[in-house]
C-alpha cells in the first residue's frame, strides 16, 4: 500500500461533465503547493451525462485522482460520507464539483487548520448566486442554524471546508446533514474557524439546489438539535413535555371534579373535560416515549461500543 497521504480532497459530482476537467486542472496545482502526497476522491453520484467518462480519463492521466461511482443518485450527503470512508489523509477537504468553489483557497484553509483548529469552514462572503432564490433563504437559514446549534457560522452551506480526519471519521451522516458537520462535531468540543473564500458564478451546467431544499434542511436541523442536546438523555425532553401536559390535564380534571362534586356544575356539555383527559393521555404517552427512547439510546451506544465522550489528547 502507498504511503498515507497528508491530504484527501473529496468532491461529489452529479451531472457536471463540462466542469470536471477544468476543476481538476485547478485542484492538482493548488494541492501541490502544499504537498505532493495527496489524493483526490471524486464521487460520481449517479450522473446521467458523461461525468464518469471524464473522471475515468482523468484518473488514467493522474493516479492520485480516485473515482467512486454510485449506482444511483443518492445525494450529496451520501457522496461526502463515501468520500470520508475512503479518505486516508490526515486532513480532509471537501468542495463542490461545479467550479464555484475556488481551489486556490485550499492552501490558506490548510494553513488555518494547522494553527490548531479542527475544522475550517469557508464563508462565501461575496456569493455569486441569485438573490431571492439562493442568497436570502441562505442568510435566514444560517442565522436559524447558528442560534439553534450555538455554533455560529455565516455560511453553513459552503461545501469548501477543511477537517482533521479524526473529526469526520467519527460522524455518521444521513439526510442533508453534510452541511451540519461543524454543529454535529461540536459535541466533541472541536475548535472551529471560519474564513472568507472566493465564490465564482456558475459558467456551465445546471444548479441542483432549489428553494425546496429549505424544508429538508429545517427538518434535519430538528434532528441535529435533538442529537446534540438529548441523544444520550431523551427522557429529559419527552419526559418534560409529558409532565407539563399531564400536570396541566390533572389540574383541569381536579378543578372540574371539585365543581361537579361541591357546586353541582354539569360537565356533559363542557369541552374542557375532554381537553383534560386528552392532556393526561398525552402526558402518559410522552413519558412512555421518553423511557423507550432511553432504552434505544442505551442500545445504540452499547451495541456499537460507542462512547458518550470524545478524547482530544492523553498524556501518559
Amino acid at each position: 500500500m502507498s504511503a498515507v497521504p497528508e491530504i484527501s480532497l473529496v468532491v461529489p459530482v452529479y451531472n457536471e461533465e463540462p466542469n470536471i476537467e477544468p476543476l481538476m486542472r485547478e485542484i492538482v496545482p493548488a494541492l501541490s503547493r502544499i504537498t505532493d502526497n495527496f489524493e483526490i476522491i471524486a464521487i460520481d453520484d449517479g450522473s446521467r451525462d458523461g461525468s464518469y467518462e471524464k473522471l475515468k480519463k482523468l484518473h488514467a492521466e493522474e493516479p492520485r485522482i480516485k473515482v467512486i461511482r454510485f449506482r444511483a443518485n443518492f445525494g450529496q450527503t451520501a457522496a461526502f460520507s463515501a468520500g470520508f470512508d475512503k479518505a486516508r489523509g490526515k486532513i480532509i477537504i471537501t468542495m463542490d464539483g461545479d467550479l464555484q468553489n475556488d481551489p486556490a483557497d485550499i492552501p490558506a484553509m490548510v494553513a488555518k487548520l494547522n494553527e490548531g483548529y479542527d475544522i475550517v469552514a469557508g464563508w462565501r462572503y461575496d456569493r455569486q448566486d441569485k438573490l431571492l432564490s439562493r442568497k436570502i433563504p441562505s442568510i435566514i437559514a444560517n442565522k436559524i442554524i447558528s442560534m439553534t446549534t450555538n455554533v455560529h457560522l455565516h455560511d453553513y452551506g459552503c461545501s469548501l471546508k477543511a477537517f482533521r480526519s479524526e473529526v469526520v471519521k467519527n460522524i455518521k451522516l444521513y439526510g442533508e446533514m453534510h452541511r451540519f458537520i461543524p454543529a454535529i462535531a461540536s459535541w466533541m468540543g472541536v475548535d472551529v474557524a471560519e474564513m472568507k473564500v472566493n465564490h465564482r458564478p456558475r459558467t456551465a451546467g445546471k444548479s441542483k439546489y432549489g428553494i425546496g431544499r429549505t424544508v429538508r434542511v429545517v427538518l434535519d436541523l430538528i434532528t441535529v438539535k435533538f442529537l446534540l442536546s438529548y441523544s444520550t438523555r431523551p427522557i429529559q425532553i419527552f419526559g418534560f413535555i409529558g409532565l407539563i401536559s399531564g400536570l396541566l390535564g390533572f389540574a383541569l380534571a381536579l378543578i372540574l371534579s371539585v365543581q361537579r362534586l361541591f357546586f353541582d356544575t354539569p360537565l356533559s356539555n363542557r369541552p374542557i373535560l375532554l381537553l383534560a383527559v386528552l392532556l393526561i393521555f398525552i402526558g402518559v404517552q410522552f413519558v412512555s416515549m421518553g423511557l423507550l427512547a432511553e432504552l434505544q439510546a442505551r442500545t445504540y451506544h452499547e451495541s456499537q461500543n460507542k462512547p458518550i465522550y470524545a478524547i482530544k489528547e492523553i498524556l501518559e
